[in-house]
């Protein structure tokens, strides 16, 4: 039973990320689960299950991987543009 729930959520979860270009930390939030969750799930779990499908998560979770340091700039850029004014 616990298995056929890991599944359902690994497919689950990347179905979600793929259509929303979410984050892993995104994902884990709306899932209830942890980051290490939704990791595992989509790079070893889902592999087993349906390769397609964790091949495209996988592009979408390495697409945020390379663009987060432009949104962690932003984001600096933004508390301390708030700040002075």
């Amino acid at each position: 039973m616990k298995k056929m729930y890991m599944e359902e959520r690994a497919v689950e979860l990347a179905q979600y990320i793929i259509d929303s270009k979410d984050t892993v930390r995104g994902a884990a939030k709306k899932f209830g689960v942890s980051k290490s969750t939704v990791h595992k799930d989509i790079t070893e779990r889902l592999r087993k299950i349906n390769l397609s499908l964790a091949i495209e998560a996988k592009k979408v979770l390495d697409e945020n991987k390379a663009e987060r340091h432009i949104r962690g700039g932003e984001a600096t850029r933004l508390k301390y543009t708030t700040n002075k004014s």
